[in-house]
């Protein structure tokens, strides 16, 4: 978003189960001091099947989780949004890693089932120290709570190919007001322990809330978005021959009862709780940081434990942040050399927020203006994968398409995001950009936030690891932000050593702009959540370091406001990929092989920074020996 989610891991992070999953079949009967003696490879094949199979228990608990996987089965249903089910979810986690700690020995494993075991380990420890910070966080914000998730997942997601599914879509409906009322307990028991959104949190919230309500058949005027997209689901049912026009009629009555039922209830009662306790929110002009929060200091250490998959602090990252942003500085100040603007490097920063009329600059705010950014952002990816096999040898077959974002959760300046594909490809991964004021994109960002969002970055990355062959498939679903946003980043930069890229003196100094916009964070996020920072400080740090206009600045300090650590993981992982990078070129020398880097990163899926760490190690040592 300048950011990706892992959709799979946030539809499992997001709920805990709809109904508790059957157990399978048991598969370690035998205790490791009991093990008859294994081969490798005996040994191996027994961890990877007990790890699918746990991975498919823990599925269970997610029926959303199933459809972003391109999964049908529980396809009628919604997660439960309870923190019973949480407890659920993490008790049977608990028991899952005893089970496997159990029955293998870790040290006859080999190196990659090693890592395997780590991961599977990491995550339930996480998780494990998260159940302590659960009333701590924002159930509802502007940037990701459920009241846009729902819709989105529905719209985007929910896959309509025979009437089951059309009948299936509509009890989801009823299943999301449950989980947007489950979800609203959840918030209140957070507000009765001290935990209050800021007011443009919920602000964002009513705002998007009214928007999913409003229109056909809420209220008079157009189709609502989630109408409309009923309505072109059961067309095209008709189109094909799956229903007559009488079924259809049924349908789209069924579905209307649904939506002006208990989902208008839900999101009217979303509205009244927001609305309700916006009279507690912060003083906008005090510190919001999450310190303030009951036990905050360590939430907040914990948010930067897991967003980083580091022990470093808040101090440590925040002075990273300010020598890099001294660094970038620097190189900024030449490009603003090469282009012949004579003032002050914060001078140049104004005449680029000030020239929006300037078409070399700035698309026209017009749907020309929108539709010409969707075609170039598709040009430049389309541009760059013909360089692609140059520097990988694993390459993705996903498809990838860029959209603008929903009319409904839409918002001026926010951050463009990916969505991943299926791992079969059934559904193209998809980069999203807010469009709704173009004097916010302007063409400098237009590449770099392409490769990030895209080729080589996000997209790449995560199709590759849903597509990988030979390891547990828990880990082609593995998330970790330090990994995948630190090489959303490192993908920006590589792309400058690919011809045809960044050509445009001012799409390279847009590059930089994307880079010391993530050392920014680093500065900014520390600040607001462990240094007192008040909003206006914080927005106006970022306008005395970057082109950017208010706008994009204060969405972006919001952001950080209610995702404490997240903005700090880019910038971190970019680093400890770059630092891998240069270890592997400094001991291997002319041996060093791009394509061989790259895979060994983007070819075990997502990992903590430090497995990262041993896997490339591993890699260099192997490549020596070669």
């Amino acid at each position: 978003m300048r950011s990706s989610v892992s959709i799979i891991a946030l539809a499992l992070v997001l709920s805990a189960c709809a109904t508790k999953p059957a157990p399978a079949e048991s598969l370690n009967a035998t205790s490791v001091a009991e093990a008859p003696a294994e081969t490798q490879a005996e040994l191996s094949a027994r961890l990877n099947t007990w790890f699918d199979a746990k991975y498919e228990e823990q599925l269970q608990f997610s029926p959303m989780g199933l459809t972003f996987l391109g999964r049908k089965d529980k396809n009628d249903q919604i997660d439960c949004m309870t923190l019973a089910c949480q407890d659920e979810q993490l008790a049977w986690l608990k028991e899952a890693t005893e089970e496997m700690e159990a029955s293998f020995d870790y040290d006859a494993l080999s190196a990659e089932d090693k890592m395997s075991y780590d991961i599977w380990k990491y995550q339930y420890d996480e998780a494990a120290k998260g159940a302590a910070f659960r009333y701590n966080g924002f159930v509802f914000d502007q940037m990701n709570g459920i009241q846009n998730f729902l819709p989105t997942f529905l719209i985007s997601f929910h896959t309509v190919d025979t009437p089951e599914d059309m009948t299936a879509y509509i009890k989801r409906i009823s299943g999301s007001a449950r989980a947007l009322h489950e979800a609203i307990d959840v918030a209140q028991e957070s507000a009765d322990r001290g935990v209050h959104a800021p007011k443009f949190a919920y602000e964002g919230v009513i705002d998007q809330s009214k928007k999913i309500i409003t229109g056909a058949p809420f209220t008079d005027g157009e189709d609502s978005a989630i109408y409309a997209d009923i309505k072109s689901d059961i067309q095209s049912l008709v189109e094909k021959g799956s229903i007559d026009d009488v079924q259809a009629g049924v349908l789209l009555a069924e579905a209307e009862e649904a939506l002006k039922g208990d989902f208008l209830t839900a999101y009217e009662d979303v509205i009244a709780f927001a609305t309700a306790d916006m009279a507690n929110s912060p003083d906008s002009t005090q510190p919001v940081g999450a310190y303030l929060q009951p036990d905050g200091a360590a939430y907040y250490n914990y948010r930067l434990e897991t967003q980083t998959t580091t022990q470093m602090t808040a101090d440590e990252i925040h002075e990273l942040g300010l020598s890099e942003v001294a660094r970038l500085r620097g190189d900024m100040e030449a490009i603003k050399e090469k282009v012949g603007f004579e003032g002050t490097l914060n001078e140049f920063f104004t005449m680029l927020r000030d020239s929006k009329d300037d078409e070399r600059l700035y698309y026209p705010n017009t749907d020309e203006g929108r539709l010409a950014y969707i075609a170039d952002a598709t040009a430049d990816i389309n541009r760059i994968k013909e360089q692609l096999p140059n520097y990988f040898g694993i390459l993705p077959k996903a498809d990838l398409v860029v959209k603008r974002v929903e009319a409904f959760r839409e918002q001026d300046g926010a951050a463009q995001h990916y969505y991943p594909g299926t791992p079969d490809g059934s559904r193209p991964g998809t980069y999203y950009a807010h469009l709704s004021d173009m004097t916010s994109m302007p063409k400098r960002e237009l590449e770099v936030i392409a490769y990030h969002e895209g080729i080589p970055g996000h997209h790449m990355q995560i199709s590759i690891a849903q597509e990988l062959t030979g390891v547990p498939m828990f880990r082609t679903q593995a998330g970790f932000t330090a990994y995948a946003e630190g090489w959303g980043l490192y993908a920006e930069w590589l792309a400058k050593e690919m011809p045809g890229t960044y050509a445009d003196p001012y799409s390279d100094f847009g590059r930089l702009g994307s880079e010391i916009w993530r050392a920014i964070r680093l500065v900014i996020d520390t600040g607001l959540h462990s240094k007192g920072w008040t909003e206006e400080q914080a927005v106006q740090y970022f306008l005395d370091n970057a082109a950017i206009t208010e706008t994009q600045a204060r969405s972006e300090v919001q952001r950080y406001i209610v995702m404490p650590g997240q903005a700090t993981a880019y910038k971190i992982g970019m680093i400890k990929i770059q630092e891998l990078r240069a270890k592997a070129e400094a001991e291997l020398g002319d041996e060093f092989d791009i394509r061989g880097f790259h895979d060994t990163v983007l070819g075990g899926g997502s990992l903590p920074l430090e497995l990262l760490e041993r896997k490339v190690d591993a890699w260099i040592e192997a490549q020596k020996a070669a």
